[in-house]
């Protein structure tokens, strides 16, 4: 960053300006910040009200929000879309805003130009197509590769270890217990899944020709960016599931009001968090005769 730093690949604003001009904003329209309908479904309909505090998100211009649809349906795998969901989705952009649909890295799909007075009647809709998923920044939104059941690269399978985890904390209520925390899953050392960079990192190792997950805890971006770190041994896939919860058990224990999970795991250390995850978890791969 020394060397880069004031270089001559710097954005300066003069070169936004540059670039901006090129594009033709959306035409907005004129609304006030608030919107009574809006507040009204909020008040009255618990399960919407739920929705937009997690996949609703604030919006620069005064009428409108920007929309997550959740491709982390439970027993699915975490961003999956079928043809038929992303037709409805183009439908939904075409509808609901100027005809732009997002990917994001996080596996979920973002509608970014959602006036207020349409946030219900869009939920009721992406509902019927499964994308009303409210468990968005959660530790069941997910982030995971294909893995070995469709990667020739893969070391492991990453899809049932994200489904074991996403039924281990099922209940919305529990996972707006733990509230913001990252979950990225990779099925080998590639790291498609980002697994480095989740708050909790899972990497599929092959161990004796079985498939074993390596954990890691403290990955995390933006200006705070780090690595994870492994905590220790690789575990069989049957016991991923226990570890996170055991790990998370641990944050729950140790945090403090208001804190984050990677806030208590910077502020407690691996330690306190490795110890718990092991209990009665055998890491030894058993010998399998090829012959």
């Amino acid at each position: 960053w020394r060397h880069l730093k004031d270089g001559p690949a710097t954005l300066t604003e003069a070169e936004v300006a540059r670039v901006s001009a090129h594009f033709v904003p959306p035409e907005y329209q004129a609304l006030p910040a608030k919107d009574v309908q809006y507040d009204i479904a909020l008040r009255d309909d618990k399960a919407f009200a739920k929705w937009a505090a997690h996949n609703v998100h604030a919006h620069k211009v005064p009428g409108y929000a920007a929309v997550t649809l959740s491709l982390k349906a439970p027993g699915l795998a975490p961003g999956d879309a079928t043809s038929e969901q992303m037709i409805f989705a183009a439908d939904l952009a075409d509808r609901f805003g100027f005809g732009e649909l997002r990917v994001t890295q996080a596996q979920n799909l973002i509608l970014p130009d959602v006036k207020l007075s349409d946030l219900y009647l869009l939920w009721t809709q992406a509902g019927g197509a499964g994308m009303t998923t409210p468990t968005v920044g959660l530790l069941t939104d997910i982030t995971c590769c294909p893995g070995g059941d469709f990667c020739d690269l893969a070391n492991a399978r990453s899809i049932p270890i994200a489904n074991s985890i996403q039924e281990k904390f099922s209940s919305l209520e529990d996972a707006e217990d733990v509230g913001s925390l990252k979950l990225n899953i990779s099925g080998c050392m590639n790291a498609c899944g980002h697994h480095h960079v989740g708050h909790i990192g899972i990497l599929g190792v092959d161990k004796n020709d079985q498939e074993f997950y390596q954990i890691t805890l403290g990955g995390a971006w933006g200006m705070e960016a780090s690595l994870g770190k492994v905590i220790g041994p690789s575990v069989r896939a049957a016991d991923v599931a226990g570890v996170v919860e055991r790990v998370v058990d641990v944050y729950r224990s140790q945090r403090q009001s208001g804190e984050r999970f990677i806030d208590t795991f910077r502020r407690v250390g691996m330690e306190a968090f490795k110890t718990r995850a092991y209990e009665g978890v055998n890491t030894v791969a058993r010998e399998i005769d090829h012959d």
